[in-house]
């Protein structure tokens, strides 16, 4: 009598006690108690089913292997998962799970389950904005969207890709035709065992939902049958990947900067993976709109290099003609990750048999830098023109030095200025200076080729001192012959012998000439691969021919 008495008081107890408790076999099967706090009915199984079948599929394995352990060492459970709730096999709620084994002979474990889906919100957009608060301006698109993928796979979304929007509107919305440029197939995030996202060529239109979700600055979210999109709502080759994927949902985050929509975040989950829902999608929200901070930053430096690199191309003209030389020079910025740099080339002609040739690189690798790369460019140009042909290359530098110093905030400056003169039939004399610039290569027709520098070692660069003499060297071309001036970036690298480097740029370029490759495509051989371009290169190449 007492002992029913007991558990009246036990049971009245637990009826208010925000939570269900229930006793658990060691195979899962669940006896509920009583209990209540859960906002919606959980999932109940009958007919012996295991409670693990009600774990959400990407919670399930996590769970099983904390409660194989918990059983086979006796081991108390506290873990937060999702479970379905009575009913509604897409939806879910988080629960923290709470168990302890029972003493005694039979193996069998006493639990509570609570509520904990704002708690799991709260700490989970406490975890991914603090993710994102991290990320500092990137210097390329592609790097920012890339780690914002990262962010929300697999905790919010098996699949994310983000396209940066592109428009000439003036209100910022997109084009009756959008052309987004979309972010390599290497910058999108993936959960594992999903198909590889397609390439996208230049004519990729989005579908009719995307823009929508573009111009009115909303996110959507679309559920459907796993593999089903709505038929007309994406572009072909998003319908087919969804497909293949076997998604349940797609959401359509605009991401927003100073009321224009600059990115758009397509999350998916897939492989059978429950759809998300609204509470989702708010978190989803939250995580992909503190993208615009980062995102304003990285567009400002953009567009200031942007703003450098057509400055600092219209500086480069392309190269005055002489007869009896070819002159062919090329500029290529550094990957699209890198601020543009102040290298230069120059040359211009100074009568029908004289022509003055520079290349040089300013310190710095911005705005400024291409400023005053601009500068010393033209006042370099008026001294060689005012000098004439009978000038020392030398002598003109330490004018220049003298001048920029005056002038401009000094900054480190290397170049070297060469002046080529016709001597009888198809040979040249060239008088060059070097003001701590890399050795230009002088590739003889039927001989080794050699590095200037060899003669004599490269006066110091410009605005360093001016009492140090500056030297001429002296070689004659004769037809056939090359020579090379180049910039740094062509032959420095990090983690790289710059001894070595500079072996490998002789040999190549001897190689190449000796099979009567064409000036313009051997300079263009010899540049580095893409993935190995850390800074900006420029090249001006001549070759001495006979005139027709």
């Amino acid at each position: 009598m007492e002992d029913r008495h007991l558990l009246k008081r036990y049971e009245a107890l637990l009826g208010a006690v925000p939570q269900l408790v229930w006793v658990m076999s060691a195979d899962g099967v669940v006896t509920r108690l009583t209990g209540r706090g859960i906002p919606e009915r959980l999932w109940a199984p009958d007919g012996g089913a295991s409670w693990m079948n009600a774990v959400h599929p990407k919670d399930r394995e996590r769970f099983r292997r904390v409660w194989r352990r918990a059983t086979r060492r006796r081991l108390p459970v506290d873990e937060i998962v999702r479970v379905r709730l009575e009913n509604s096999p897409d939806r879910y709620r988080h629960v923290r799970i709470v168990a302890a084994p029972v003493p005694g002979g039979e193996e069998e474990w006493v639990g509570t389950a609570a509520d904990a889906e704002d708690d799991w919100r709260t700490r989970m957009r406490e975890k991914l904005l603090a993710r994102m608060a991290s990320v500092p301006a990137a210097r390329d698109l592609s790097e920012a969207f890339m780690t914002a993928a990262a962010a929300v796979v697999p905790e919010l979304a098996d699949a994310v890709a983000i396209f940066h929007v592109q428009s000439d509107t003036p209100d910022g919305s997109p084009p009756a035709r959008d052309a987004p440029s979309a972010v390599p197939v290497g910058r999108v995030a993936l959960a594992p065992g999903l198909p590889s996202l397609p390439e996208l060529s230049g004519d990729f239109t989005m579908g009719p939902t995307t823009q929508r979700a573009m111009r009115s600055q909303r996110s959507q979210l679309l559920t459907f049958s796993a593999g089903r999109p709505p038929e007309g709502s994406f572009s072909h080759v998003s319908d087919q990947w969804l497909r293949r994927a076997g998604a349940t949902s797609v959401a359509l985050l605009p991401v927003v900067v100073d009321g224009r929509t600059v990115a758009l975040a397509s999350t998916a989950t897939c492989r059978g993976n429950p759809p998300a829902d609204e509470a989702d999608l708010a978190l989803l929200q939250d995580v992909f709109q503190q993208m615009s901070g980062p995102l304003r930053r990285t567009l400002e430096m953009q567009g200031i290099r942007e703003t450098a690199l057509t400055l600092q191309q219209s500086f480069l003209a392309a190269p005055s003609y002489v007869g009896g030389v070819t002159i062919t020079a090329l500029y290529h910025p550094a990957d699209s990750a890198a601020e543009v740099g102040g290298d230069w080339y120059d040359a211009v002609r100074l009568s029908d048999d004289s022509l003055a040739v520079s290349i040089g690189d300013i310190a710095g690798h911005d705005l400024d830098a291409a400023m005053a790369m601009g500068r010393v460019n033209s006042t370099l140009r008026g001294l060689a023109f005012d000098s004439g042909p009978a000038a020392s290359p030398a002598a003109t530098l330490h004018r220049l030095d003298r001048i920029v110093q005056a002038l401009d905030s000094p900054s480190m400056v290397t170049v070297v200025h060469a002046i080529l003169r016709r001597r009888e039939g198809d040979a040249w004399d060239v008088t060059l200076s070097n003001a701590g610039h890399p050795p230009p290569l002088f590739v003889p027709a039927g001989a080794p080729p050699r590095y200037l520098h060899d003669l004599a070692a490269p006066d110091p660069p410009l605005c360093v001192t001016e009492a140090f003499p500056r030297t001429d060297l002296f070689v004659a071309m004769r037809e056939g012959d090359t020579l090379l001036l180049y910039t740094d970036g062509l032959v420095e690298r990090p983690g790289t012998d710059i001894g070595h480097n500079l072996r490998r740029l002789r040999e190549r370029t001897g190689a190449l000439a000796r099979r009567g490759v064409p000036l313009p495509s051997l300079i263009r051989e010899l540049l580095p691969s893409v993935h190995d371009r850390r800074d900006d290169i420029a090249v001006i190449a001549l070759r001495a021919e006979r005139e027709r």
